[in-house]
């Protein structure tokens, strides 16, 4: 049992949990997931992306959206409260040094959406490696912002703040100060974290510039072990797993469409499909 240590509301459909975990909270690193039940006898399993660990503590962090029924039974749970099951850290963590050992050097970071609560911990650990950290968050309007005081303690530039309406920072999408970023020639990787279509034109973005660029993905997840094969995309023609061989891959090389499809035709069953995968798993064990 993983007991529920901290909970806030950081906007009207966003909490923000802190759980005992010390064993996945030594473990973890910046970029790696968990998986997690609410229920011990049915429902489904979820991944959430460590937002941030505490090894002394033995916590870790989770940040979540109540979209659907179980983020919305989780964000009725309260402090005392405990989750009969959390798995982790999963995924490969960030490559904060490179193939080469160096590190990046300057690198943008584009959050949209819930999206920011990952790239939080991959900014603070490229931070932390000596790179200059530039961040973009993106939202609909100026409420649905989240960490924007964490973010902009550890951008070394002032914190670029875009809407859809104009409520907060730029109008507009995060694209276009990407694009000025990477027309200034000074960029040598870009990670973009939100919604698909966002990493899409992140993606498109920097594709004319050969600028390297990561995105993190967060598809439908049953067992975490790339069984399930739920999760799967298509990178670079080659079929990958994004629970095994991800979450983080080359932007230039995922195939959007195919994965965007993929998710919209989930969505409408999407808990139908988890729940009777999940229950596909139990009667195996």
């Amino acid at each position: 049992m993983n007991k529920i240590l901290e909970k806030k509301q950081l906007s009207e459909t966003v909490f923000g949990m802190t759980i005992e975990a010390p064993l996945i909270a030594n473990e973890r690193k910046a970029g790696q997931f968990i998986i997690l039940m609410v229920d011990e006898d049915a429902g489904e399993r979820i991944p959430l992306t460590i937002a941030d660990a505490d090894k002394e503590r033995g916590t870790i962090s989770l940040i979540f959206q109540a979209v659907g029924a179980t983020t919305i039974k989780l964000s009725k749970m309260n402090v005392g409260d405990s989750l009969p099951a959390v798995l982790g850290p999963l995924g490969k963590p960030t490559d904060i040094r490179g193939e080469n050992g160096e590190k990046p050097g300057h690198v943008v970071c584009v959050g949209g959406g819930i999206g920011v609560a990952p790239l939080h911990s991959i900014a603070q650990t490229l931070k932390a490696a000596g790179n200059r950290v530039t961040i973009i968050i993106g939202a609909r309007s100026k409420n649905l912002f989240i960490l924007e005081e964490e973010m902009r303690k550890i951008a070394d530039d002032d914190l670029i703040l875009v809407t859809d309406d104009g409520s907060s920072g730029r109008k507009g999408l995060v694209t276009e100060p990407l694009k000025e970023f990477c027309e200034s020639g000074n960029v040598d990787e870009v990670i973009a974290i939100g919604p698909p279509v966002m990493m899409k034109f992140c993606s498109l973005t920097t594709k004319p510039f050969n600028i390297k660029t990561v995105v993190s993905l967060n598809t439908i997840m049953i067992d975490g072990t790339g069984m399930c094969g739920g999760c799967r995309i298509s990178v670079g023609g080659e079929t990958k797993f994004v629970c095994v061989d991800g979450p983080e891959f080359d932007g230039h090389l995922v195939d959007w469409d195919l994965m965007i499809r993929r998710s919209g035709a989930y969505k409408a069953q999407e808990t139908t499909a988890r729940e009777h995968a999940c229950n596909l798993f139990r009667g195996m064990k």
